[in-house]
């Protein structure tokens, strides 16, 4: 009788836990494993999707969805962009940069002259490895939409690693430090966000091939040693290097937008934004890739700003950069 129980307890508690509405309450709900009732809640509201979590068949792969039978935190309140709220989108971005035509149009390449040594370090590294940027993508006096998509592509692929790296690391430092990490690692995972949403939207413009792809694999693989390694070294070196590395991007979209003016990308003219640019950038729904490229160069200035602080500034002093910032004063 004892490995009876046994066996049945044991099935039990390797049960996936449901949460589902007991039919008596409507504000009542259960959590059951393997067919026992282990806890049972009662809310002030029923949640919306309520109807949804009696309905999934675990077993029916084609339908099932584990999401829909995890139970809403009680204290979550619906946003104008929830289902609850009547939107049609659920983001997850930690912040969307928006601009104003004035604010876009007025972004220019800016260089801040190396002094320090650490300055030096960066701008030099950031030369170094242009020269072989230009190469590998076909920069050159002869862009063509290809060349552009090929540059801007592997450009983002890149410029999406510092932040994470840096965000991670100063992670790692709070947890064993046990202390607070003065809000740098939320504006580093903002940076990092939006490099990979620049990637995103591109990707809808062209699908790398297989050569491509295992040139970025390569480079990644690459620049995320070198990265991780010298930012374990000297913080502000690499914050520096991002500074004059977001430079370079400032002028290559700089001088994108100028070929597109001048008519050397006619593709691009006419051309309609994908969706996901439209909703990040809150773009309108008439917007031109010039817009874009605006809105991405913005991006780039903020970067560079914010980075060029940083290395200025000491690990242990409080970010001066609220969430959400990409205005470059």
């Amino acid at each position: 009788m004892l490995r009876a129980i046994s066996r049945t307890l044991t099935r039990s508690c390797n049960a996936p836990a449901i949460w589902k509405p007991i039919q008596e309450s409507a504000g009542s709900w259960e959590m059951r494993r393997g067919g026992a009732t282990f806890l049972t809640r009662s809310f002030s509201a029923q949640p919306a999707s309520a109807e949804k979590l009696s309905t999934p068949d675990p077993k029916d792969h084609s339908t099932y969805n584990a999401a829909d039978n995890v139970m809403p935190h009680p204290g979550l309140r619906a946003t104008a962009s929830s289902p609850e709220a009547g939107g049609k989108d659920k983001s997850y971005w930690l912040m969307q940069p928006i601009y104003s035509k004035e604010y876009v149009e007025s972004v220019e390449p800016h260089h801040q002259v190396p002094k320090a040594f650490f300055e030096k370090a960066g701008y030099y590294g950031v030369q170094a490895m242009r020269s072989l940027f230009d190469v590998a993508t076909g920069y050159g006096h002869q862009m063509t939409e290809e060349r552009w998509l090929r540059r801007i592509l592997f450009l983002e692929t890149v410029a999406g690693v510092p932040g994470f790296v840096a965000g991670m690391l100063r992670h790692m430092r709070s947890l064993r430090s046990m202390k607070r990490d003065r809000g740098w690692i939320h504006t580093l995972l903002e940076e990092a966000e939006n490099e990979r949403m620049h990637l995103l939207t591109f990707l809808q413009f062209r699908e790398p091939g297989p050569l491509m792809r295992g040139t970025v694999l390569l480079g990644q693989g690459v620049f995320l040693n070198f990265y991780l390694l010298a930012y374990t070294i000297s913080p502000r070196t690499c914050h520096s290097f991002v500074g004059y590395l977001e430079e370079e991007a400032v002028k290559t979209y700089t001088r994108c937008i100028k070929d597109l003016d001048a008519g050397l990308i006619p593709q691009w003219e006419k051309k309609a934004l994908p969706e996901i640019a439209i909703k990040y950038w809150q773009l309108s729904p008439d917007a031109t890739m010039r817009d874009l490229l605006l809105a991405v160069r913005a991006d780039e200035a903020c970067h560079s700003h914010v980075n060029h602080a940083f290395s200025h500034m000491k690990p242990s002093e409080e970010n001066p950069f609220l969430p959400g910032t990409v205005h470059v004063p």
